[in-house]
């Protein structure tokens, strides 16, 4: 795989396999603090998305334009690249009955918004509606996924939760082969709490190293189903799954804007920053090191001239 200048040797490459071997090794539903990931060597690897003020990813950012502090001390940064690393993607699809007039536009979608994947990048379909399924395993074949898409019927009630737990536990067990990312593709009106709650769903998105992003597509929800989604204890939070995990929204308003908007979510994953540096932290404490992204400053302060998405910590154990 291409790396940029500061990666571009033997030594580097041998680390970041090292890297990917021990993050398929980190097990499932470890109660620990949310928001963190988890290194047993020392490299520490992390995505970032940057968007300025206007909301605009910033894609044209260069290694000198970053800071790494960890617990407060500058990092020198030894890894950086820009959608070099492989992806892996994992579409979780709802399949509900108000999803089922919008199959059809969203299979087209599919099809234009993952042909702007790279030929190596590979992409695994699940779909969950009163029970979740891996429909078809991780494949360079974005055409199969579309077409497979097609094929489904609707129905039944909607288990956002297991959606998304299955597609993180499925990644967890499988060796990591680059940066991981689950799509929701949904509209976002639980039914069914399935068998996991947020917590769980949180630790085991972070345990597979996953960036959760929600496409939440119209759907066609009546007032009684509406009411009764409100009342259903144990719902999925996907904004804080989204929050720890370094993920956004993208939501489409009106199904005439499905085409583009998903198109924009695969340009976003597509522009995420990998930045790494190695440590000499101590697992002495037994506490998570805390992780600060930020640009330098001239870009302006963060959080109010700009954004930055990322995970906030990680262990030394």
């Amino acid at each position: 795989m291409a790396i940029s200048e500061p990666c571009q040797n033997k030594r580097c490459a041998f680390l970041l396999t090292a890297f990917f071997v021990f993050v398929s090794q980190v097990p499932a539903r470890t109660q620990e603090p949310q928001g963190v990931i988890r290194v047993g060597v020392n490299l520490v690897l992390l995505d970032a998305t940057v968007k300025n003020k206007s909301g605009q990813i910033m894609a044209d950012l260069k290694k000198e334009d970053f800071e790494v502090r960890e617990d407060g001390a500058a990092q020198k940064l030894d890894v950086f690249s820009r959608d070099e690393l492989p992806l892996e993607v994992a579409l979780v699809l709802d399949l509900s009955d108000s999803i089922g007039p919008f199959l059809g536009p969203l299979r087209d979608a599919a099809t234009t918004a993952l042909a702007a994947l790279k030929s190596d990048d590979e992409v695994a379909l699940f779909t969950f509606s009163t029970e979740a399924q891996l429909r078809v395993p991780f494949t360079k074949d974005k055409t199969e996924i579309a077409r497979q898409i097609s094929s489904f019927h609707a129905g039944g009630a909607t288990n956002i939760n297991d959606g998304i737990f299955i597609a993180s536990e499925n990644l967890l067990k499988t060796p990591p082969k680059g940066r991981r990312v689950i799509i929701l593709i949904s509209d976002d009106v639980g039914t069914d709490a399935g068998g996991q709650g947020t917590r769980d769903i949180v630790t085991e998105a972070i345990a597979a190293d996953a960036v959760l992003y929600n496409l939440k597509i119209p759907g066609y929800n009546p007032p009684q189903t509406l009411l009764y989604a409100s009342m259903v204890p144990g719902l999925v939070n996907i904004r804080r799954v989204m929050d720890q995990t370094g993920g956004e929204l993208f939501d489409v308003q009106d199904v005439a804007h499905l085409d583009p908007v998903f198109r924009a979510l695969i340009q976003r994953i597509k522009t995420r920053y990998t930045l790494g540096y190695y440590t000499n932290a101590s697992a002495a404490l037994g506490k998570p090191h805390k992780l600060d992204v930020r640009l330098v400053s001239s870009f302006g302060k963060k959080g109010k001239d700009y954004v930055v998405l990322s995970k906030n910590g990680f262990y030394v154990h």
